[in-house]
C-alpha cells in the first residue's frame, strides 16, 4: 500500500517565511524511483526555492545581544533583508490524506499528472470510499476515474463502489472532483431505505443533490432484473429525505403498465417512521353500495408513540372510524390502543329491512418492563365494546372472535413492600362479557392487600419443626366494587347504581406437622368478617299482593369462621421387568388425602318475613342476600372430603444403544379421583354422599398429542323423574356407580418444520390462538401474510433442485366427545372433530384449509380455503369461507414493501351479515 501524506504536503508549500527548516519526509515510499518522482515533483511546485531561501536565511540571521542587567535597553532584533518571492505558490488540490492500494500494480505519470491503479483498486480520501477494477487519479484537474476491468474470458467485472458518507452508489462508471465535490456516474445503482435505484447517467451536484437520467426504482431485491419497476427520465434525488420525478410509468415484467402519473414524490426519510397520508381502497356492497375503506393519515408524533386514524365511508350512509396507537419507551413499558366505532346502516330509509345502529369495541394491551422497579407490577390486556362488534362489523373478519362468546379484561397493579414482615397491595380492574346474552361482569376496582405470615412461636434459630413452631397467621384484605350490567346499560347512571360495594377482612391461622414420620397434616381456622354498603328489606305488600325486596342504603356487616384439618401422605410404587426388557420398570405415585371442615351455623342473621297476606305461613331470609361476598350460612356444614392423585411413569430402553442410561416416559400425567361426604345430610333434600368427580390427561406422540378425559360417577339412584333418591344404585338393581356424564378432548399438532408463531391478534380478540377456527384476516391491513411465519424460517427460502425433497407442512387437529346420562338419556351430546392443515404447494405457493364435522348436528362445521402466492416484491392472497353466515371471500394483490403499501388491489364480498 502507498500512503501519501497530505499534511507535510501542504506544509511544504506554505512555510515559505518559517526560519526553521522542516525536513521532507514521506511515509513509506516504496522505491528510489518513486521517491525521485515525489522530490521532482515538489521542487516544481517551489520546494527548491524554499530549501534556499532556509539556508540563506540561516547564516545572515543575528542573535540578540543580552544587555546588563542595569539598564534595561530595547531589544533589537535582526531583520532578514532577503526580499521574499512574489510568485504566489499553485494551491494544492489535497487537504486530507490519500490511501490507494492495488492488487497488480500502481503506475505514475509525472507528464499526464495521474496515478492508475489497476486490479482490485482502493482509494481513500476523506469519507470518499472508492473500489474498483481501475482507477486513476488525476490530481493536476484533480479528479478522479473509477471503470470496470475484463477477466481473462473477456467479461466486465469489478464494478466500481462509491461511498462517500451513508451514499453508496455501484456504477458501471463514475468520475468525481474532489475540489467541486460534483460526480457523474453511469448506470448508478443505490439503495436507499427499502428503495432501490438504477440511471442510466446521474450527475452529483453536492452532497445532497443527485439529478438522474433513464431512472428505475424498486423495491426488489435485484435492481437490474426486477419483477417491477418506475420508468422515469428525470428524477431530483435527495438521499435519506425524498425522491421527486417527472413523468413516471409502471412497468411490470418489462411490459409498459397504462398506470402512469405526471409527477410523483416519495418520502425517503431515515427515520424510523415519518407522517404520511394513507390512501383508502375501493369496494362495492350489495346492502351498503359503493365504498373508500382504510382512508386516513399516519401520526409519527415521536420515538415513543405514535397514532393512525382511519375510516370508511359509504354511500348509502355507514361510515366508520378507527384509532390505532402504540407506545414504548425501552426499559419501562410497551402497549398498544385500538378504539374501533361503526355507524351502520342497513338498506333504504322507508323500507321494512331498514335498520341504524351503533357498534364499538376498545382493545388495549400494556405490559411493564420488570427492570424498572421489581417491586410493582401493571398490566392490562383489555378487550369490551358491543357484544355484536366481531359478528356485523364491517371491516373485521376475525372469524376466531366471531365464534367466541366472551370477551374478557383485565387491568392490574401489584405493589410489594419490602418490610418485616413483607406486606402486598393489588389493584384489579376485570370484565367478563357474554356476547350472547349480552350480560356484562366486571369488578371496578378489586382490591387486595396481604400481610405476609407471622411465625410468632419460632425462635431465634428459624427452624419451623412441629405443631408449636408451625403455628401461624397473616392478615388478607378484599374490597370490590361489583356490576353486572347489559350492553344497553353499560356505562349509564343505573348501571352505577346498581353497584354492590363491599370489604372483607380475614385472618387465618394455621399449622403442619408430620405424624409416624410418613404423614402430612394441617389444621386451620380462619375469622372473617363482612362489610356492605347495601342490605335488603324483604316484606310482603299487601297492595301489590307480592313480596317485595326494599334496598337499604347503609353500612352492616356479618362475621364468620370455620375449621378445617387434613391428613395426607405420598405412596411409591414401583414394578420392575428387568434390565433387558424393553420397559424396564413401571412407577406408580399415589397421593392419597383426607379433609375435614366444619363451619357453624349463623341463624341469628336470618329474619322472617310472611309470604301471604295472612301472615300464618312465613319464610326466613337474610338481608345479606346478593352481597358481593354472599351471605353467611343458616345451617352448620359438617363435610368430610376424600381426594386421590396418582401418576404413572416407566423406565423404556433407548433407541439409542450409545445411550447408557434408560429413558423416561410419562404413561400416565395424573389421575385424580374427588368426593365428599355431607355428615348434616337429611337424605331427603341433601344426600350424604357427592357424586366422584374423575379426571385425568396424558401426552402421546412425543407429547404432541393431549388427552384429557373426565367422568362423573354418582353413587345414588333416580326416580322416574330424575331426581336423585337416597338409595344407592346397586341396591336398586344398578351397578356400583352411575356414569352421569362423561368428555373426551383430544388435540394433535405436528408438522415438518418448526414451531408457528401464535395467533396473537386471534386470541386477544377472544378467539382461539391456532388456527381451527380460520385465520383472523384484519382488512385494515392485508400486507401480512395469512399463514404464521415459522420460528425457525430463514428469511429467504432455500429452492432446493428437486423440491418434493423437502414439502413443509403442519397440521392441527382438535377432537371433543361428551356423553349425558343424568336422566338415563344416554346419548352423546357432543362429538366433533377440527381440522387445520397448511403447506407449502410450491417455493412460492402456499395453501390452507380449516374445517370439521359435527357427528351428532351431522353437518360441517366453520370452514376455510387460503392461498398465497409469494410473488417476490408482491404478495398475492385469497381466502374463501364457504359455509354458514359468515361465508364470505376475499382477494389481494400488492407490494409487500411499507414504502409502497398502498399501491394494492383488494376486493372482497359482502358477508351475509
Amino acid at each position: 500500500m502507498i500512503i501519501f501524506d497530505k499534511k507535510l504536503y501542504v506544509s511544504l508549500t506554505r512555510q515559505k517565511t518559517s526560519h526553521t527548516f522542516t525536513k521532507i519526509a514521506f511515509k513509506p515510499l516504496h522505491t528510489n524511483l518513486f521517491n525521485i518522482v515525489l522530490i521532482s515533483f515538489f521542487l516544481t511546485l517551489g520546494c527548491g526555492n524554499l530549501y534556499s531561501q532556509e539556508i540563506k536565511t540561516k547564516k545572515t540571521a543575528r542573535p540578540a545581544v543580552k544587555q546588563p542587567d542595569k539598564a534595561v535597553k530595547p531589544v533589537i532584533t535582526a531583520t532578514d533583508t532577503i526580499k521574499l518571492d512574489t510568485v504566489r505558490p499553485k494551491k494544492t488540490f489535497l487537504d486530507g490524506k490519500v490511501r490507494y492500494v492495488a492488487k497488480d500494480y500502481a503506475k505514475i505519470d509525472q507528464k499526464k499528472k495521474t496515478i492508475t491503479l489497476y486490479n482490485e483498486a482502493e482509494l481513500y480520501y476523506k469519507d470518499v470510499e472508492l473500489k474498483s477494477g481501475i482507477i486513476v487519479l488525476d490530481y493536476d484537474k484533480d479528479e478522479v476515474y473509477a471503470g470496470r476491468i475484463k477477466d481473462s474470458a473477456g467479461v466486465l467485472t469489478q464494478y466500481p463502489n462509491f461511498k462517500q458518507g451513508a451514499s453508496e452508489v455501484q456504477p458501471d462508471s463514475i468520475r468525481f472532483n474532489f475540489k467541486t465535490k460534483k460526480a457523474l456516474i453511469f448506470n448508478s445503482r443505490t439503495e436507499q431505505g427499502e428503495f432501490k435505484i438504477k440511471a442510466a447517467i446521474t450527475k452529483k451536484e453536492n452532497d445532497s443533490v443527485y439529478f438522474l437520467k433513464g431512472a428505475r426504482f424498486t423495491t426488489s431485491k435485484d435492481v437490474d432484473n426486477p419483477e417491477y419497476y418506475f420508468q422515469t427520465n428525470k428524477v431530483k434525488f435527495i438521499p435519506g429525505k425524498k425522491v421527486i420525478t417527472g413523468l413516471t410509468n409502471m412497468v411490470i415484467a418489462d411490459v409498459p403498465t397504462p398506470i402512469a402519473l405526471p409527477f410523483a414524490y416519495f418520502p425517503m426519510s431515515q427515520e424510523k417512521s415519518v407522517s404520511g397520508i394513507i390512501i383508502p381502497s375501493y369496494n362495492d356492497s350489495n346492502t351498503r353500495g359503493f365504498s373508500l375503506q382504510n382512508m386516513g393519515y399516519y401520526f409519527a408524533l415521536s420515538d415513543n408513540y405514535d397514532l393512525t386514524v382511519l375510516g370508511d365511508y359509504y354511500t348509502n350512509g355507514s361510515y366508520a372510524m378507527r384509532f390505532e396507537s402504540a407506545y414504548a419507551t425501552r426499559y419501562k413499558y410497551r402497549g398498544n390502543i385500538n378504539v374501533r366505532f361503526e355507524n351502520l346502516i342497513n338498506s333504504e330509509r322507508g323500507y321494512p329491512d331498514y335498520s341504524k345502529q351503533n357498534i364499538y369495541n376498545i382493545q388495549w394491551s400494556h405490559s411493564k418492563d420488570t427492570k424498572s422497579n421489581p417491586n410493582s407490577t401493571f398490566s392490562a390486556s383489555v378487550n369490551m365494546g358491543s357484544s355484536k362488534y366481531f359478528k356485523q362489523s364491517i371491516n373485521q373478519a376475525n372469524v376466531g372472535s366471531n365464534l367466541n362468546n366472551t370477551l374478557s379484561s383485565s387491568i392490574s397493579y401489584n405493589k410489594t413492600f419490602n418490610t418485616i414482615p413483607q406486606a402486598r397491595i393489588s389493584l384489579t380492574a376485570t370484565h367478563s362479557q357474554n356476547t350472547q346474552t349480552e350480560q356484562i361482569n366486571m369488578t371496578l376496582p378489586t382490591l387486595q392487600a396481604s400481610i405476609d405470615r407471622v411465625y410468632p412461636f419460632v425462635g431465634k434459630d428459624g427452624v419451623k419443626k412441629g405443631f408449636i413452631k408451625n403455628i401461624n397467621l397473616q392478615y388478607n384484605l378484599s374490597g370490590k366494587n361489583n356490576i353486572v350490567t347489559t350492553d344497553s346499560l353499560f356505562f349509564k347512571p343505573q348501571m352505577f347504581r346498581d353497584a354492590q360495594i363491599g370489604m372483607q377482612h380475614s385472618i387465618p391461622l394455621s399449622t403442619n406437622f408430620k405424624i409416624f414420620k410418613y404423614f402430612s397434616a394441617g389444621a386451620s381456622t380462619n375469622y372473617q368478617e363482612t362489610w356492605v354498603t347495601k342490605t335488603i328489606d324483604r316484606t310482603y305488600d299487601l297492595s301489590q299482593s307480592k313480596v317485595v325486596d326494599r334496598t337499604v342504603n347503609g353500612f352492616d356487616a356479618f362475621r364468620t369462621y370455620n375449621f378445617s384439618t387434613n391428613l395426607g401422605t405420598t405412596i411409591y410404587g414401583t414394578f420392575n421387568f428387568g434390565a433387558d426388557k424393553k420397559i424396564q420398570s413401571i412407577r406408580h405415585v399415589m397421593r392419597p388425602s383426607i379433609t375435614y371442615a366444619y363451619t357453624p351455623s349463623f341463624e341469628k342473621y336470618y329474619n322472617n318475613y310472611a309470604v301471604d297476606a295472612s301472615g300464618r305461613i312465613t319464610n326466613s331470609y337474610t338481608r345479606f342476600e346478593n352481597g358481593v361476598y354472599g351471605a353467611p350460612s343458616k345451617e352448620n356444614s359438617n363435610i368430610v372430603g376424600f381426594s386421590l392423585s396418582n401418576t404413572f411413569e416407566a423406565k423404556v430402553r433407548d433407541s439409542d444403544s450409545t445411550k447408557t442410561e434408560p429413558k423416561k416416559i410419562m404413561l400416565l400425567n395424573n389421575l385424580n379421583f374427588n368426593t365428599s361426604y355431607n355428615f348434616n345430610a337429611d337424605g331427603k333434600q341433601i344426600l350424604a354422599w357427592q357424586p366422584v368427580l374423575v379426571s385425568g390427561g396424558t401426552q402421546f406422540f412425543d407429547n404432541k398429542m393431549n388427552v384429557n378425559f373426565g367422568a362423573t360417577l354418582d353413587p345414588y339412584a333416580i326416580d322416574n323423574s330424575g331426581t336423585r333418591i337416597n338409595t344407592y344404585n346397586i341396591d336398586n338393581g344398578g351397578s356400583l356407580f352411575r356414569l352421569t356424564s362423561a368428555n373426551v378432548t383430544m388435540n394433535y399438532s405436528f408438522s415438518n418444520k418448526g414451531g408457528k408463531e401464535e395467533n396473537k391478534q386471534s386470541e386477544r380478540n377472544g378467539g382461539r390462538k391456532d388456527d381451527l377456527f380460520g385465520t383472523n384476516t384484519d382488512l385494515n391491513d392485508t400486507r401480512n401474510s395469512q399463514f404464521a411465519k415459522d420460528k425457525d424460517d430463514d428469511e429467504e427460502n432455500v429452492i432446493t433442485e428437486f423440491f418434493n425433497s423437502k414439502i413443509p407442512w403442519d397440521m392441527t387437529m382438535a377432537y371433543s366427545l361428551t356423553y349425558s346420562n343424568i336422566n338415563r338419556e344416554s346419548k352423546i351430546t357432543g362429538n366433533s372433530i377440527m381440522i387445520s392443515a397448511n403447506m407449502d404447494i410450491t417455493p412460492k405457493w402456499k395453501g390452507g384449509v380449516s374445517t370439521g364435522y359435527d357427528f351428532v348436528q351431522k353437518g360441517v362445521t366453520f370452514t376455510q380455503f387460503r392461498f398465497e402466492r409469494d410473488l417476490l416484491s408482491w404478495r398475492m392472497a385469497f381466502n374463501w369461507s364457504p359455509l354458514g353466515t359468515n361465508s364470505n371471500w376475499n382477494f389481494f394483490i400488492g407490494i409487500k414493501s411499507g414504502v409502497l403499501s398502498d399501491i394494492k388491489w383488494n376486493k372482497r364480498s359482502a358477508s351475509n351479515r
